[in-house]
């Protein structure tokens, strides 16, 4: 497992760690995010866009549509959000090749999923360090997130 820990002061910074990651991607990454309410995940998500060459303006949280398909950049990102669903092994079932296929998937609320635990993910912890500092943990689980973490950081 391998780790990159950093402190963002502005949602620019919170940006601009998402748009490594998606300048870095492949296809294929499962990217869990985890967080508070207004802890940044969003702003992560908007950074990814933007580095995967998706206009991130269109980038809203989508608390209310579990899953947002963005294309017209080189990769698809498909931008879930489990906010409002109640865990369950059916609603994973169906978000099965959203989360597994070739695009990028962004899940907003990762922990929600029951079967998280085993998954090979890049795990991006967002915690509220004062103002709008936020503390990032992104946590690298298995080879192909591995890979991604040293393309984007070196990490």
């Amino acid at each position: 497992m391998r780790g990159h820990e950093v402190e963002t002061r502005a949602p620019e910074e919170t940006e601009a760690l998402g748009a490594a990651i998606g300048r870095a991607a492949q296809g294929g990454e499962l990217i869990g995010l985890v967080g508070e309410l207004g802890s940044g995940k969003t702003c992560f998500v908007r950074g990814l866009a933007a580095g995967l060459g998706i206009d991130a303006g269109r980038i809203t949280s989508p608390s209310f549509t579990i899953v947002s398909e963005h294309r017209g950049g080189r990769l698809v990102l498909q931008h879930v959000d489990l906010y409002r669903l109640e865990p369950s092994r059916e609603d994973e079932r169906s978000l099965r090749d959203v989360l597994y296929g070739e695009d990028v998937a962004a899940v907003e609320w990762f922990d929600r999923l029951r079967s998280a635990d085993g998954d090979e993910v890049l795990l991006v912890r967002l915690d509220f360090a004062g103002d709008e500092r936020r503390a990032v943990r992104l946590e690298a689980r298995g080879a192909r997130h591995e890979r991604l973490l040293r393309l984007a950081f070196g990490a």
